[in-house]
Parts: structure tokens; sequence; C-alpha cells
């Protein structure tokens, strides 16, 4: 990176920060959670309106998360290299790259909202939007997809601002955007407090004016998220070097997340094929299964973050107990958690909807969920510290080939040619994460990262070629790389406070 001014350790902005794994993680939770409460009283607000108004809320998010990762290559990369930076004691850089990151993702947002205001019913019906739900979905995709740059700063803000430790700020933005939008579903839908009863359209009025002031509050925090507040003119700053570092991480992140993004897009094709009450039930089943899985979803951020300030700073070997820790609190969360859902879902399910053969169907998803989450954890821990060093190439790789093959491939094989509906995807689902659980664990207990930034720390010349794991200066900033010592292991790494 970038030469900066030597920054005095003592300064409370710039010294590496000891943070626990819990600190950081239970205001992503609180975040993750309200998001999840928001998802969950748009699905049972718009069930009122009808199930197939569910049924295109469902589908288009899908496309709006498929298009989300034209600028998660940016916010990602950027998110793991200040965390690094803040790290290694760089924080100029830091907030150089943070600056970046949200000046193209302005750029990227604005395009994306053109394109989506543009041209709504054409993209519904080349994504195979049931014919009758297409008059509804147009309106729904020009108006929340019209506001899509909203969701692309909202993004790249909470990943820069949670980066650099602070992770309740984006917690309370989550409050405040659930409130207002609740209040405004409400008023809409049922035409109450003086508003007029738009349906639909007025829960989608109330996704784009919630994320605008979220964008608002986010903005403010941003600014001040580094020792050197950030001002307007700064929004002109670029070095080419500290951006090809966030594009070197950044871009296998973004195929990565597209990856997934699309395959579920293509799931939800397939389907969609089945019929609408499989598509309104699958929309429903993703916001109970997202109950089980948040918590441990909020853990693997954290231990990401965690990671990547304690491998920018030298200490490699904590580095790598922190994701075995993370990976067995995460599976002792999701587990029961999946077990109380298999207990209670059918109850839950019939709050969404009186359909008894749209309930019936999500039933039978509910034990097949039991067997997903302990994959879907071991995924989401080993890959996210896989990330946090920067090894995003191997998860990208990992991704191409299990999700297109498996998640994608086999689902229509299994759902639609084999005629076994959506067991048959869901079942291929549950494989994939297995898959690429597996192969990011063995790829962690290689620690080929680990060991060259151990070795690098201790002095020791490397054998291993010029491959670096973090661009030009190395993974701890002194520009060598390395192998670690016959003498020392990670495996002997102190315990780290939780």
């Amino acid at each position: 990176m970038t030469a900066q001014p030597q920054i005095k350790s003592d300064t409370p902005a710039n010294s590496m920060r000891k943070y626990t794994l819990w600190a950081l993680a239970w205001p992503i939770f609180i975040e993750l959670f309200l998001q999840l409460m928001l998802g969950a009283a748009d699905t049972l607000m718009v069930s009122r309106i009808s199930d197939d108004a569910v049924a295109v809320v469902g589908f288009s998010n899908q496309l709006f998360a498929a298009l989300t990762t034209l600028f998660v290559t940016v916010a990602s990369g950027a998110g793991i290299l200040i965390a690094q930076g803040i790290g290694a004691r760089r924080e100029e850089d830091a907030r150089t790259i943070a600056v970046m990151a949200v000046s193209v993702s302005l750029v990227i947002g604005l395009a994306l909202s053109v394109f989506l205001y543009l041209l709504p019913g054409e993209i519904a019906a080349v994504l195979q939007m049931p014919e009758e739900l297409l008059p509804m979905a147009s309106i729904y995709i020009s108006i929340v997809g019209g506001g899509m740059v909203l969701a692309a700063v909202i993004s790249t803000l909470s990943t820069v601002i949670r980066n650099t430790g602070n992770t309740k700020g984006p917690m309370y933005t989550a409050i405040g955007m659930n409130v207002v939008h609740l209040f405004l579903n409400y008023a809409f839908i049922f035409g109450a407090f003086g508003f007029p009863a738009w349906g639909l359209t007025g829960v989608a009025i109330s996704t784009v004016v919630s994320r605008l002031l979220a964008t608002i509050l986010l903005y403010l925090m941003y600014v001040r998220a580094f020792e050197r507040r950030i001002q307007l003119r700064d929004m002109t700053l670029f070095d080419r070097k500290l951006f090809g570092e966030v594009l070197r991480i950044g871009w296998p992140l973004g195929v990565h997340t597209s990856c997934w993004v699309l395959t579920q897009l293509a799931i939800y094709t397939f389907i969609a094929m089945l019929g609408t009450k499989e598509l309104a039930a699958r929309t429903y089943m993703n916001t109970l299964e997202s109950c089980c899985f948040m918590l441990g979803y909020s853990i693997a951020l954290a231990v990401q973050i965690q990671i990547a300030h304690l491998f920018g700073s030298g200490q490699t070997r904590e580095a790598y107990r922190m994701a075995y820790r993370a990976l067995w609190i995460g599976i002792a969360i999701v587990v029961p958690g999946a077990l109380l859902l298999l207990l209670f879902g059918p109850h839950l399910l019939g709050l969404f909807t009186a359909d008894t053969e749209i309930v019936a169907i999500g039933v039978s998803l509910l034990a097949l969920n039991l067997l997903l989450q302990p994959g879907k954890m071991l995924n989401m821990a080993m890959g996210s510290s896989l990330n946090a060093l920067g090894d995003t190439k191997f998860t990208m790789v990992a991704s191409l080939t299990s999700m297109w093959i498996i998640a994608a491939g086999l689902s229509y094989m299994a759902g639609i040619h084999w005629g076994w509906g959506l067991t048959g995807i869901y079942l291929c689902m549950i494989l994939d994460e297995y898959v690429r659980g597996a192969l990011s664990l063995w790829r962690w207990r290689g620690q080929k990262y680990l060991k060259r930034a151990e070795a690098s720390r201790l002095g020791v010349n490397s054998s291993d070629g010029p491959d670096r794991p973090d661009g030009p200066d190395g993974p701890d900033g002194s520009g060598r790389a390395g192998r670690q010592s016959d003498g020392e292991s990670l495996l002997s790494a102190p315990a780290v406070e939780l």
C-alpha cells in the first residue's frame, strides 16, 4: 500500500482495537434480526394483499440481490482491507479505500436504478415470472429498483463502518429504518392515518423512503468513521494502487456473491415453473429459515472482522484459532434454532397464509432445514475466515464449481426433470452448502496465508513462490513473504478472549 505518515499508536481511532467476538457479533445480530423482522413484516403485511403479491415480492427481491453483486465487489474488498489496514496502523490507507468504495458504489447504483426503472416488465418476463404476475411485478420493480442506488450506498457505507469496528452504528440505523418502514407499510396497505391505500405500490414506496433515511444516517456516521473526518471534496480521491488492491480481493468476492445470488435466482425460476403456490411457500420458508442462521451469520461476519484485524497486526496464530471457535459457537446456536423451527414451524406458517396446500409444502421442508443449518454454518464460518485473509480466489472457485453444478444444475434435474419438486431442489441446496463448507475447511487447515504471514513476522525467508496474500506490502506490511519456521506451529496459538 502507499506509504503514509506515522500514526500515533495511542490514538483511539488508529490503535489496534481489542474486540471480543461477542462485542462485534451482537450488534450485527441485532441488525440482521431487525432486517429479518422487516422482511417478515413485509411478507406478513403483503400477504394481506394476496399470495400473488407475496410471490412478486419474493421473486423481485431475488432479482435485486443478484444485481447488488455489481457493487459488492468493491464493498467487500474494501471492507477487508479497511479492517487489515486499521490492524496494521495504516488508517490513512483505510480512509482512502473507504472514500473510493462509496464513490464507485454510487456510480454503479445510479446505473442500476436507471436500468430497473426503464425496463421492469421486460426484465420480469425474461426471468420467467408467471404471466398473471407481470403487471404487479412491473410496478414493484420499477419503484424499488429505481431506488437501487440507495441500496448500493447503504451496503457500502455499512460495510465500511462495520469494518472499522463500529458494528453498533449500522444496528441503530436498522432500528430506525425498521420503524419507518413498518409504519409506512401499515399506512399504505391499510389506508391508515389518512394515507391512501396503495397496496403493493405503497409497500414499494415505503421501502424507498426508509432506505433514503437510512442512507442519510449512515453517511453521517461514515464521515466520522476515521480520525480525520471525510469531506465532500474527498469523494474525488483515487489511488490506483489501493484500488487495485480492493479489486484484487474484491472481484473474487463479487463473483462468489454473484454465483450464490444468481443460482438462487435460477432456483427461484425453477420453483416458479412448479407453480405460484410453490413460489409462495419458498418465500415463506425463506423468512422462517432466516431465524435459524442469522445469529450464526452474525458470528461469521464478526469473526471475519476480527481475523482481518488480527492478520493485519501480525497475530496469525490467534487468527487461526478464532475460525474454529466461531464455527463451534455457531453450530451450537443454529442446530437448536432449527429444532425449534421444526417444532413450531407449522403454526408460524399458518400466520402467513390460510392456504393449506402452501402450508403443507412449507412443512415438508422443515425437517430438511435441520440438516441444512450445520452445513450452512460450516460454509459461512470457514468461508468468512478465508476471506478475512484475502484468500478470496479459492472461495470463488469453490463457489463456481459447487453452486452451478450442484445448487443450480442438479436442482433442475432433481426438481424439474426427475419430478422431485421442491423437496428435490431443497436437497440439492443442502448438498451444495456441505460441499463448499468442506472445501473451505480443507483450505483453512492448510494454513497457506497464515504460515506466510507468520514467517514474515519472524523474518524467515519464503520458498513458497512470489504469490503474496496482502498486496505489495506483504501480509504484515513489511514487504516480506515467507514460510512458517519449523519450530513454530499455528496450532499452538494461545487462546483468544471471546
